[in-house]
């Protein structure tokens, strides 16, 4: 016996969980804020909620003591995607977040990881096809992963691949050597870039965290509407349901201060915001905005130069994960490391997928086609293609 037994339930009931989830996180082989109560809760507000399914796995330790050791949030969907075939999508909201992957106790990494996939395979009112199109396909949670599907007969087909950047700060690392390391010859080039912006004016860059996190989101969706997102009425602050995902996120994530925003000020203006989320010393970087008439400064970049300074004279993250999507040119970032990300579809006990894989592959080859057409958003830094 494995002694880990898996129960279902519902957001509401997960919310009381936030205690144990973030106990979880510390012990995790890879956290991620995106299975967290706060995100889920929030997702209901673009989510019916019946439509969401979250699995948790307990370990018997003792006769009248059981510990968490894995927690995965899925979401039920049929669409034109999948050719109407039934689905389970994790994360819930990958138009906004960025990480497929369950979170397990690195102790029972497998063991939890495979306990999870039996669920889904035995419960017969579930879809047994997962869509996972933010699946890390390197590390130790990817691993652990791919160990748990072989071991329960479960195929991975991944559709789309891509390199996301990312920063994992080494032992020792200041701000100037972690940048000669990350951007190598293109070193001398990106700093004389962001000292110009400096000479141009006053740069000042702030982080909230917080309640003042919540306070400088009306500053970050103002300025993403204050461009063509705004004029094409795709920013989050044109469409009344998206902010209020933001504002709930924002506001539950602040509660457990687990809500960054980062915002460059040149001469007291906003030249670029960006929104973070984290868990357990893992930051995941949501979205971004700036100033369109400010382009010759690539604000984009400069933040990011700004976010890693400040990260790095102080206390860094363990991991920085961009969320970049695989529309998004990975120069645009100057963090140094790159991790494999792929599309996946997982088919839980068997080794076809049939129709699902079917549509995923035409979707490939449909945002092929439409990848010169894509304009700004694929230079954008901190913008997946699919937001």
């Amino acid at each position: 016996m494995s002694g880990i037994i898996v129960r279902r339930m519902g957001p509401a009931a997960y919310e009381g969980l936030g205690p144990l989830f973030a106990e979880l996180s510390q012990r995790a082989l890879e956290p991620n804020p995106h299975m967290a109560p706060a995100a889920v809760s929030a997702a209901t507000v673009l989510v019916d909620e019946d439509d969401i399914v979250v699995l948790c796995a307990w370990h018997s330790e003792a006769l009248d003591f059981e510990r968490l050791v894995g927690v995965w949030a899925l979401r039920r969907a049929r669409d034109w995607r999948s050719v109407f075939t039934p689905l389970l999508v994790s994360p819930v909201l990958p138009l906004y977040e960025v990480s497929s992957l369950p979170v397990v106790d690195r102790d029972h990494a497998i063991e939890a990881s495979r306990a999870l996939l039996r669920y889904l395979r035995a419960s017969s009112d579930l879809p047994h096809t997962l869509a996972l199109p933010l699946l890390p396909l390197d590390g130790p949670g990817a691993e652990a992963f791919a160990a748990a599907c072989h071991s329960t007969g479960s195929t991975i087909a991944v559709a789309e691949h891509w390199a996301r950047p990312v920063m994992i700060p080494q032992p020792g690392d200041d701000p100037e050597r972690y940048l000669r390391r990350a951007l190598g010859s293109a070193y001398k080039k990106r700093m004389q870039q962001f000292r110009a912006v400096i000479k141009s004016g006053a740069l000042t860059f702030r982080r909230s965290r917080g309640p003042s996190a919540v306070e400088a989101l009306d500053g970050f969706l103002a300025l993403e509407a204050s461009g063509w997102k705004g004029e094409a009425g795709t920013a989050i602050a044109c469409l009344p349901q998206d902010t209020a995902y933001f504002r709930r996120l924002v506001t539950l994530f602040a509660a457990e201060d687990g809500v960054q925003i980062d915002a460059l000020l040149l001469d007291g203006q906003a030249l670029a915001i960006g929104l973070l989320v984290e868990s357990a010393g893992r930051r995941h970087f949501l979205k971004i905005a700036y100033d369109e008439t400010q382009a010759r400064h690539s604000p984009g970049r400069t933040l990011t130069i700004a976010m890693l300074r400040a990260d790095l004279d102080g206390t860094p993250p363990d991991f920085f994960d961009s969320g970049a999507g695989d529309g998004v040119d990975a120069g645009t970032y100057v963090w140094g490391e790159r991790r494999a990300m792929g599309n996946a579809l997982v088919g839980l006990g068997r080794k076809r997928i049939g129709l699902a894989r079917a549509g995923a592959l035409a979707r490939m080859w449909l945002r092929r086609l439409r990848a010169p057409r894509r304009g700004r958003s694929a230079t954008d830094p901190g913008l997946r293609a699919s937001a």
